[in-house]
């Protein structure tokens, strides 16, 4: 588990450890070893699973690519996670990502446990035909240990309904007479996906921040009002007030955000930002964000990025660097890209008051502890970024009774999940000095410790 992580989950081990109410019957030495057992259970996954996988190329030479199936923790279920393609993948880059999706997880009281795959290359550099051969060798490679009851991956950065209509195909053909609707989630609706699980995650990107700032804020502004938290005093400063939104990525997740934003009626929303890997787009006046989300459509996914495009687009915006995105003089930053964006040396240049995570780990332990000292109020990807595993569930739920939900019915029961997890945090999150991802871990680590202490997995 990658240091901050790990440093998150025995920061909670060291809360839990004086809260009598927490394991009570463990007391004494027994408590101390209980509390090492479970440092040393969190802070390791169960299994590593790596594979060079033999791809033939469309110009007959031959490839061994890197990829990894890492599953972490199965206590709460089947282990559950993405499959990234990226360059940057990495043995530990996807035993982190396991790791926190244990947590998250546990947090939004989702039956699974937490895994993750990835496969080390730039998709954009391989054809169709070389994607599809590697998405069937991934799956052959890792049949032994996939399954509806084992591990179900799902899409993510670089993968889409494409990939994962590939990979449930080869495990059928791999698995004949078994159950396969399971297997993968994220398919598209034709081959057993479910309705809304593309802009799951995004959708509940937008939600976290406007459940948080509008919906909790209104109900609760009293109580807020005379609590000394520097959280509590961020939010309120907002109350009432509109929001310029910066948005980091434009994919999946960044996109369907800004959709969600641009057409917030609660809030009084201007996207004024929004970048890619290649541009940062701004108009302090609020950009055409379905312009932008029609253009990048028809562009493999990219943005303008010259006047002469914008103009052809009849779209108003000043093309600025890709990481100007993140300084910008706004009022909240979703960051929608890679991990490790904000870091110790930019952190000085964040101006953004409010941070949701709509991409996993995009800010270090650093730069973490030096927005929160500052009252920054950041909204972490354990609680921001979740729609996908929660949607993913309900399509796993419809695959085994081959009934499916309407598009409705999915974002209804998605919001209603994220409301509860989000009601259950918020009040110890303005009401005591720690901030939210620490609450959020804290609440994640009593679950899945009590539920391995049931297990007898302790001793």
């Amino acid at each position: 588990m990658a240091s901050q992580t790990g440093a998150i989950v025995q920061q909670s081990l060291n809360a839990l450890m004086g809260d009598s109410s927490f394991l009570p019957l463990i007391q004494d030495q027994r408590r101390e070893q209980a509390f090492q057992s479970l440092a040393a259970i969190l802070s390791t996954p169960n299994k590593v699973h790596k594979a060079f996988l033999r791809i033939a190329l469309d110009n007959g030479n031959v490839e061994r690519i890197p990829a990894f199936r890492i599953q972490h923790n199965d206590a709460l279920g089947p282990y559950k996670g993405g499959i990234r393609f990226h360059e940057s993948v990495n043995e530990e880059e996807v035993t982190n990502l396991a790791a926190l999706m244990t947590l998250k997880t546990a947090l939004h009281e989702v039956p699974f446990g937490g895994g993750k795959g990835g496969v080390a290359i730039n998709p954009r550099n391989f054809s169709e035909k070389e994607l599809y051969s590697i998405c069937k060798k991934y799956v052959q490679y890792f049949s032994d240990v996939l399954g509806p009851d084992k591990d179900i991956p799902a899409p993510d950065m670089g993968t889409g309904e494409r990939e994962m209509d590939w990979m449930m195909a080869e495990y059928k053909s791999i698995n004949p007479g078994s159950p396969y609707l399971g297997s993968f989630t994220g398919k598209s609706i034709i081959n057993g996906g479910s309705l809304g699980r593309r802009e799951a995650t995004g959708k509940g990107v937008y939600f976290t921040f406007r459940y948080m700032l509008h919906d909790f804020l209104q109900k609760n502004s009293e109580w807020l009002s005379g609590s000394t938290n520097i959280f509590a005093q961020t939010a309120l400063a907002y109350k009432d007030k509109p929001f310029s939104i910066a948005i980091q990525g434009f994919g999946n997740v960044g996109s369907v955000t800004a959709m969600e934003a641009y057409n917030c009626t609660a809030l009084r929303n201007r996207v004024v930002a929004v970048s890619d890997r290649n541009v940062t787009l701004y108009n302090e006046d609020g950009l055409d964000v379905p312009a932008l989300v029609e253009y990048a459509a028809a562009h493999r996914g990219d943005l303008p990025t010259s006047n002469e495009e914008l103009n052809t687009s009849g779209i108003t915006a000043n093309v600025l660097e890709r990481e100007d995105v993140l300084y910008l003089n706004t009022d909240v930053l979703f960051l929608a890209a890679l991990e490790d964006q904000i870091r110790g040396d930019n952190v000085g240049k964040i101006q953004a008051r409010i941070i949701v995570e709509g991409a996993n780990a995009p800010i270090t332990g650093e730069a973490d502890e030096a927005l929160a000292a500052s009252g920054t109020i950041i909204i972490p990807d354990i609680l921001a970024n979740a729609g996908g595993v929660i949607v993913s569930y309900f399509e796993w739920l419809q695959g085994r009774e081959t009934q499916f939900y309407t598009e409705e019915e999915v974002y209804k029961q998605l919001y209603a999940k994220m409301q509860k997890t989000m009601n259950s945090i918020l009040p110890a999150y303005f009401g005591d000095p720690l901030p939210l991802r620490q609450n959020c871990f804290v609440h994640a680590v009593t679950k899945l410790s009590t539920v391995l202490y049931r297990q007898g997995k302790l001793y």
